[in-house]
């Protein structure tokens, strides 16, 4: 059976203002998730939210929360982060010494294991402990920053990624994050994502509902020609 589809909209791109408001109204949109950076000023060069805000957005949506950890050292958070209410943590192979020790922790605390790599990182140094994790994400921007343009070298990574997979006979989710929207989405589908996070290509619109329907709209044509 086919992985299944997922729009995990960033709320990194919604209005602080009024997140409740943001992320009840994209959960009724129609979201599979929800996706929160977590950005510390030393890994990457800007600083988001933490703990406080995660805790704040679980006690007012049921969607999974798929915790992005753009941070120093991740080992020494995780246990916090899963009591403030994530169901699934990215932390990033470049920082990562052993794969396989975190995404036992990660087991341990009772969340999916997840390992990121940027525009620049081989796939091989994720795919080497691709069976010790549920899904991988490749950052198809350089992270740090909401807005930016999609790298399209992406779909290639995307492509040999989903090929090593099959090859050792793994089917775990494969997530997209940066420059995400309705003239992409189909094309990084082909290339083997199954999870779409997208801030300004969701937020960036007054009308999520509409937004989110015309990305599975485009999402069911590539079903359909897939089909026999």
């Amino acid at each position: 059976m086919p992985l299944a589809y997922k729009i995990a909209p960033s709320i990194l791109s919604a209005d602080f203002a009024r997140l409740g408001e943001e992320v009840r109204n994209v959960e009724n949109a129609g979201a599979d998730l929800i996706h929160f950076d977590v950005m510390d000023g030393h890994f990457v060069p800007n600083l988001s939210f933490g703990i406080p805000v995660l805790e704040a957005v679980r006690k007012i949506t049921a969607l999974p929360l798929d915790v992005h950890l753009m941070i120093d050292d991740p080992q020494r958070y995780l246990e916090q982060f899963v009591k403030a209410g994530a169901n699934s943590i990215s932390v990033h192979a470049e920082v990562c010494q052993d794969i396989p020790l975190i995404a036992h922790h990660m087991h341990e605390l009772g969340i999916r294991a997840c390992v990121a790599i940027n525009p620049e990182t081989e796939p091989s140094r994720v795919l080497d402990a691709a069976h010790h994790l549920d899904m991988i994400l490749v950052m198809s921007v350089h992270p740090g920053f909401g807005g930016q343009g999609f790298i399209p070298e992406s779909i290639g990574k995307l492509e040999a990624i989903r090929r090593e997979l099959k090859g050792k006979g793994l089917e775990l989710d494969l997530e997209i994050d940066g420059g995400i929207k309705v003239d992409n989405i189909r094309q990084v589908a082909q290339g083997g994502a199954n999870v779409f996070v997208s801030g300004s290509g969701i937020f960036g619109h007054n009308d999520y509902a509409e937004i989110i329907r015309r990305m599975r709209g485009q999402l069911k044509a590539l079903e359909q020609e897939d089909k026999p």
